[in-house]
């Protein structure tokens, strides 16, 4: 139906303007809130994180901490042992290598990881599994954890459930929300590299060695989400689990800080601690896990982490301790922040130095 006006009508044409000035305003506001409040937070996670679950974590991590990995010493036959079973894993569903690698493995030389505090370590490899993204294939969001351990001493399996036996299942478990994803017709539009370096605790060695020898270019790797240690809590929670320490997400980029918080507000409602996050802090964490290799070549990093307990690298970090709930709650988290990352219009900004 068309008006047609056939008389100026001054009184309607004042009433027709303020109408319009009116929703004017209301649809200014709402485009407001919604550049200023939000980065789109894409809420189709919701529909992948319950293939996030306490069993399959345990399940995995009984494999990964059990006596016959035998601390997963870098170098040794246990390492070996839970590189092997990491890749079968990926093979079971379904995400392969990066396309340019002949397998899953990026071997790391012995010769790079000397050091003057490092034993003596035979080659090792990186585990790289990869998920070719849409239209913004080219940008890469990377998801990393260690999966060495200190290996064997005095006769005791040192087991390493927790470091970083956590960050290697929460990692596989991520993979695995991922893959549900592709096969359900939502692949991520932008590529996800699941990277488990070996070597951390003897300097940071297999992130040293991708960040050094990048297989995706670095200028395009967008940012490095690092989980290390995130199954347990430490003496400042006791009893409270709804908790994790959050270092280096404001360091380089103030987006990748605020996405963060709002998918915490939205979807997890943990309490994100930032204690050592503080520069000043004297354990110095932000420099003591593999996204600080990222964190050097200014690719904007953030670092999750439970803090020290009494069985820190020592022979009473069994799988049997870990708590696997919230293990299952913080994992759901990093998942919905990789999603994010992975699916907004644009890549988050490195605007800090």
């Amino acid at each position: 139906m068309t008006l047609i006006f056939t008389d100026f009508n001054p009184l309607y044409m004042k009433k027709l303007s303020i109408l319009l000035l009116s929703l004017s305003f209301i649809a200014c506001k709402t485009a407001q809130k919604t550049q200023n409040t939000t980065f789109g937070i894409d809420e189709t996670s919701v529909t992948y994180t319950q293939y996030i679950n306490e069993n399959d974590l345990k399940k995995h991590l009984y494999i990964i901490a059990a006596d016959s990995m035998q601390g997963r010493n870098t170098g040794e036959i246990g390492q070996q042992k839970a590189r092997d079973y990491i890749v079968t894993y990926y093979k079971s569903i379904g995400i392969a290598p990066p396309k340019t690698m002949q397998s899953y493995f990026q071997q790391v030389p012995s010769a790079f990881m000397k050091s003057r505090f490092s034993p003596k370590l035979n080659d090792a490899d990186n585990i790289l599994a990869f998920i070719e993204g849409t239209d913004k294939k080219d940008e890469i969001i990377v998801i990393s954890a260690h999966y060495d351990h200190v290996g064997m001493k005095n006769g005791e399996v040192y087991n390493g459930a927790d470091d970083n036996g956590s960050g290697t299942v929460a990692v596989l478990e991520i993979a695995e929300a991922f893959a549900k994803a592709v096969k359900m017709g939502h692949k991520p539009r932008r590529s996800v590299l699941f990277l488990h370096v070996i070597g951390e605790e003897h300097g940071l060695h297999g992130s040293r060695y991708y960040a050094e020898n990048p297989v995706f270019p670095l200028a395009n790797t967008i940012v490095d989400i690092n989980i290390d240690m995130v199954g347990r809590i430490d003496d400042v929670y006791k009893t409270e689990g709804n908790y994790i320490y959050v270092i280096g997400a404001d360091r380089l980029s103030s987006e990748l800080h605020q996405i963060n918080e709002e998918i915490n507000t939205k979807f997890s409602n943990l309490k994100l601690d930032y204690t050592y996050n503080d520069v000043s802090d004297p354990n110095e964490y932000y420099y003591r896990s593999d996204h600080y290799n990222f964190a050097k070549k200014g690719i904007p990093s953030i670092f999750f982490f439970n803090g020290v307990h009494a069985d820190y690298h020592q022979e009473g970090d069994e799988p049997q301790k870990i708590l696997y709930p919230i293990l299952a709650k913080r994992t759901q988290h990093f998942f919905r922040l990789a999603w994010q990352l992975a699916n907004q219009e644009k890549r988050i900004v490195a605007d800090k130095k």
